[in-house]
């Protein structure tokens, strides 16, 4: 059995400029709304044709990255692949980069701030849903791509090595990036 999770292509909307505290919340729709700008290398393609099942996250880049690797039919489109939601203010105008404000609320959600998003320890309790999810789907499939996203993807290999499943500690962060974990038992 085999489960392959591979991030989603370049968003057309890019995380870039400054933001007030206030903006955070329509900036994180306007990232989670949008389409991919890239199309996936060979490697990563090759690689997907060789699955026998795709799923997703239902945020679209991750539906239209799995097209794009050549999957027509989604097995599963679910908010469980999703990204970690951003914990993030609605009020104040206190202005920073948007790179800035990424890392000071993902620096919060691991103390435990979830405003508007998840906590890492909500995101965490996820992952391992999504991981019994998708070693179910390995037991019927054989071979499953998850095209997911970079932190998620993280916790999922994280609870996958947990589960004695064999495969990198990091499934890779870059677009189009992946790895492969295999169960040993079979």
């Amino acid at each position: 059995m085999e489960i392959t999770l591979i991030r989603h292509g370049k968003p057309t909307f890019e995380l870039k400029g400054k933001a007030k505290a206030r903006d955070l919340g329509e900036i994180i729709s306007r990232y989670d709304l949008s389409g991919i700008a890239d199309e996936p290398p060979e490697n990563a393609k090759q690689h997907a044709s060789a699955c026998h099942v795709a799923v997703c996250s239902d945020f679209t880049r991750s539906l239209e990255s799995a097209k794009a690797l050549g999957f027509s039919d989604i097995l599963l489109s679910a908010p469980v692949f999703r990204e970690i939601a951003a914990p993030h203010f609605k009020k104040g105008s206190l202005t920073l980069s948007v790179s800035a404000w990424g890392l000071l609320l993902r620096g919060l959600s691991t103390m435990g701030f979830s405003r508007n998003g998840e906590s890492l320890l909500m995101a965490k309790k996820r992952a391992q849903v999504a991981a019994s999810t998708l070693i179910d789907m390995a037991h019927e499939h054989q071979s499953v791509l998850l095209v997911g996203h970079g932190f998620v993807d993280y916790f999922i290999a994280q609870e996958l090595l947990a589960r004695n499943w064999v495969g990198p500690s990091k499934p890779g962060g870059g677009y189009w990036e992946y790895g492969v974990y295999h169960d040993p038992a079979t």
